[in-house]
């Protein structure tokens, strides 16, 4: 077996290289760096903190038949820490980052967003790390309670009347005045549908009141939307007062702001979420704090508290509001004398730059939803980069946000959707993870179907292009810090983007052009699953998008926030998401092992995942064409008659979680593959 030189060079923030993974102030650090045996004598660890550099010798570790480890070990100090490794090969001097091996003179830099780094004391929560997930849009998840769903004609908002629609209606464009029923009382009758599944964590949608389907646009932070919950004062008053409160009627004001609802509500939920925790299971809300409603108790433009004596005046009923410092009247859009996200006179900015107040009032709701009796799990900031108009306000609240919330729990999780490098936000002070759109969903979406995630265009020299794949996937996951990786939130759809399923159609389009049967047409379900496999099987926490385990299709936003097809689900489908999700929590490998390129070229990737006792090997072949391929596993550490176990096989036929054993001869495993294949293999 021959062994290249620079393939056995193996080093990366995982606990078999870096002991601990997330270091404090002045513990002592040991840092693994792994070679050919025999090929380097003199190794260096280059340190560096706030500037200084400090080299330190690594001395012989340990060897086994192929491979040297050497170490070294320092004590850790309490600023942002790099460090990289350096050595000569062929007179020739080398550092070696999260990028691999890289020439010196092609100006690398020990700080830089490749190399290898940690910040003393940052630690994300150990639940997280690899948690399936799976995420709820309530109204369209299941209906269990008819007492509490909107009625047609409830009131008026944004140019539509509210409808209830029935529950496999299909969904038009706009969405917003659409109601499914959907409910939390669905969602308490499915918990042992979801802990099956393997369910970790919940992460719902918006659920505080709000006149919108999607409740990005809040109404009152202080309480959950009656209409997901408890409604026991069912009034009946339709169409009234429409002129007073600009559409909305008195049915809808008594039921969203009678304090009877509200407070009932607010109890079912802490009932949820008593047996979420009592089942082991988490629950992460969606925090709307950049912008909210037009209809907020705090701005109130629609004058639906007006006349109601336990709340307070808003900042569009009276200059004189307690709350009118809370939005900025300085910045009129052209349809409101405030300022709107995006101009939308429906969604005020909240105005963080000059409010004190507004800041605090805020902190103390996030910590109001952390606290007994709800105690969540969790907050998934919508939006996060855009509060405030500076980044310094911006990161100063971010920073006192975790501080509260941590305090309340240190257990929460604190996701931000973000795009692009979100680096300034996860330096262990601020956020702890992001919804992985760089470092997963697009790579992953672009290899397979060459897709953008609103299937509003295509990539095709992307598409299929195995190289790329690894290349951005390197380079995304270098900018975040192991624990940010661990627990990010690696998804294939969610509610702002087409169905994954959608997208193996490869059709550019959206609900207004294309029409709604058309989501459906062409998907091809054995791609679907080599996503899924991805999923399962990738550094993260994977987390599905509710429904689709069950095949569900649908465009871009409104279109993927179909109902789920209970009753009617993709039987294959869901099984496989069984399966994978079953792999995935038994092997701890698949979570906290180390991962490593084997193979890729045209429609084809291969990886390991591996730590001191287990290997996984993954290969998706994604091509419409059968292949056999040698897959390289030597330098995982596998040797020559080592036996791996197919544990997941996938192709156009379907699944099977069949074992098959494969003896690896001369360092590698061959591997036959049909087209749209998926493999997960383990080392007996």
């Amino acid at each position: 077996m021959q062994i290249n030189f620079f393939q056995a060079l193996f080093a990366d923030e995982s606990p078999f290289f870096r002991m601990p993974v997330e270091p404090n102030p002045g513990d002592r650090v040991q840092l693994l760096f792994r070679a050919a045996k025999g090929t380097l004598r003199n190794i260096y660890l280059v340190i560096s903190e706030k500037g200084e550099r400090k080299n330190i010798r690594m001395q012989l570790h340990h060897s086994d038949e192929v491979f040297d480890f050497f170490a070294g070990d320092f004590i850790c100090g309490t600023e942002m820490t790099h460090y990289v490794f350096q050595f000569y090969h062929e007179r020739k001097k080398y550092m070696y980052n999260k990028l691999g091996a890289i020439h010196m003179g092609h100006g690398c830099k020990v700080e830089s967003d490749t190399s290898f780094r940690f910040m003393p004391g940052f630690h994300v929560p150990e639940w997280t790390k690899g948690a399936i997930q799976y995420q709820i849009f309530t109204d369209r998840f299941r209906n269990g309670c008819k007492k509490n769903d909107v009625n047609n004609h409830e009131y008026y908002y944004v140019n539509g009347h509210s409808w209830h629609m029935t529950w496999d209606s299909p969904v038009v464009d706009p969405d917003i005045h659409n109601f499914y029923g959907g409910d939390l009382q669905g969602v308490m009758e499915k918990l042992d549908y979801l802990q099956s599944l393997g369910v970790d964590a919940l992460y719902f949608n918006p659920i505080f009141v709000s006149p919108s389907s999607h409740k990005y646009d809040t109404q009152d932070y202080d309480h959950i939307d009656p209409h997901l919950a408890i409604i026991e004062e069912d009034e009946r008053h339709m169409m009234q007062d429409w002129e007073k409160h600009n559409g909305f009627a008195t049915e809808y004001i008594k039921r969203t702001t009678s304090l009877k609802n509200l407070e009932e509500s607010d109890k079912y939920f802490a009932s949820l979420c008593e047996e979420l925790h009592r089942r082991g299971m988490k629950i992460i809300l969606d925090g709307v704090f950049n912008h909210c409603g037009s209809f907020h108790k705090w701005m109130d433009r629609e004058g639906i508290y007006v006349g109601q004596d336990s709340y307070d005046k808003g900042a569009y009923q009276s200059p004189d509001s307690k709350y009118r410092e809370f939005f900025n009247f300085d910045k009129p859009n052209k349809d409101a004398p405030y300022e709107g996200w995006w101009s939308l006179p429906t969604l005020p900015k909240l105005n963080y730059d000059q409010s004190e107040t507004l800041k605090e009032t805020i902190l103390s709701i996030a910590e109001k939803w952390a606290r007994p009796p709800y105690s969540i799990d969790g907050w998934r900031l919508d939006v996060a980069a855009d509060l405030g108009h500076t980044p310094e306000v911006n990161h100063a609240f971010w920073q006192e946000f975790r501080r509260r919330v941590k305090a309340v729990n240190p257990n929460l999780v604190i996701i931000a959707e973000h795009y692009g490098d979100a680096s300034p936000w996860l330096q262990g002070d601020q956020w702890d993870t992001v919804m992985n759109y760089d470092a997963f969903m697009d790579p992953v979406s672009y290899f397979l179907t060459g897709m953008e995630k609103h299937s509003d265009y295509t990539k095709d020299d992307l598409y299929q292009n195995g190289d790329a794949f690894f290349r951005s996937m390197r380079a995304n996951m270098a900018k975040m810090q192991e624990p940010s990786l661990m627990c990010s939130m690696n998804q294939l759809s969610n509610h702002d983007h087409s169905r994954f399923l959608t997208r193996t159609n490869r059709k550019v389009g959206r609900l207004v052009s294309m029409g709604s049967e058309a989501a459906g047409e062409g998907v091809n379900p054995a791609v679907m699953r080599e996503a899924v496999a991805i999923q399962m099987t990738w550094p993260g926490a994977p987390t599905l998008y509710y429904a689709d385990e069950a095949g569900q299709v649908g465009w871009t936003d409104p279109d993927n926030r179909r109902t789920y097809p209970w009753g009617h689900e993709n039987q294959e489908m869901l099984q496989a998401h069984h399966d994978l999700i079953a792999i995935r929590r038994t092997y701890k490998v698949l979570n906290t092992g180390s991962l490593t390129e084997l193979l890729s070229g045209a429609g084809l990737i291969a990886y390991g995942r591996f730590d001191h006792k287990d290997m996984a090997v993954v290969a998706i072949n994604n091509s419409e064409a059968a292949r056999t391929e040698v897959i390289p596993v030597w330098n995982m550490g596998a040797r020559n008659g080592d036996v791996f176990d197919i544990k997941f096989s996938s192709d156009e036929n379907g699944h099977s979680t069949l074992g098959r054993g494969i003896a690896v001869k001369d360092g590698g495993l061959t591997l036959e593959m049909p087209a749209h294949s998926a493999f997960i293999l383990m080392k007996l």
